[in-house]
């Protein structure tokens, strides 16, 4: 796995490669700017991209934007955006346009390693990881969608971890129920979101993909 970092504070971003090559994984670039990450994209030609949303020169959305860019120049480019905290519009910006090989987390989350790194895993295998604090803030805003009032509180606890990225097997040892409780729930989401088995689209996606959508109008 080839990995580029864009990071302006010099000690996380050394810190955060260090933990990587650790671990056995190619960083073969670094970058304080995006305008140097995507620079670096171009030259590397990396499996995955992970930015921090605020860099120079105004730290604002520069990190966003150069991800926004970096899946327009590569597609299959797997992107990992990490942030001091939940920037809602932000998060569904990046998202709402698709989640295959995306993820966004709370940067607090570098230090619980292991959880760090599955969720680089998954990211990079072309799975999503979203920040369980972001799907919480997220799902809050998108309640008031008629669809989603349908959901029970159960089938809400499913979707939200739907969204996180975790599979029926994560999620059933998430909620301590059996895999059978948990595609049985799925399939009712499918249901009362009215995502039918002969749409063109993977229901599971386009499932997180409704309540992110509704959030961002909202925001």
């Amino acid at each position: 796995m080839r990995i580029v970092i864009a990071e302006d504070d010099a000690l996380l971003r050394e810190g955060l490669a260090l933990l990587l090559r650790a671990e056995g994984l190619d960083v073969v670039a670094t970058a304080g700017t995006a305008d140097g990450i995507l620079d670096a994209i171009d030259t590397h030609k990396p499996d995955v991209a992970i930015l921090d949303v605020r860099m120079p020169p105004t730290h604002t959305d520069e990190g966003i934007v150069a991800a926004v860019e970096a899946r327009r120049r590569r597609p299959e480019l797997a992107v990992l955006v990490l942030s001091a905290y939940v920037e809602q519009s932000f998060a569904t910006e990046l998202l709402v346009g698709g989640v295959t090989g995306l993820g966004y987390l709370l940067k607090e989350r570098v230090g619980r390693v292991e959880e760090f790194l599955d969720a680089l895993k998954r990211v990079a295998d072309g799975g999503t990881a979203i920040d369980p604090e972001v799907v919480a803030q997220l799902f809050t805003r998108s309640r008031q969608d008629t669809r989603l009032e349908r959901l029970s509180p159960r089938e809400r606890d499913v979707l939200a971890l739907m969204a996180e990225g975790l599979g029926n097997g994560a999620i059933a040892e998430r909620l301590v129920v059996t895999d059978g409780a948990v595609h049985k729930h799925i399939r009712s989401i499918f249901a009362k979101l009215d995502l039918s088995p002969a749409d063109q689209v993977d229901r599971r996606v386009a499932a997180v993909l409704r309540y992110l959508d509704d959030a961002r109008r909202r925001t």
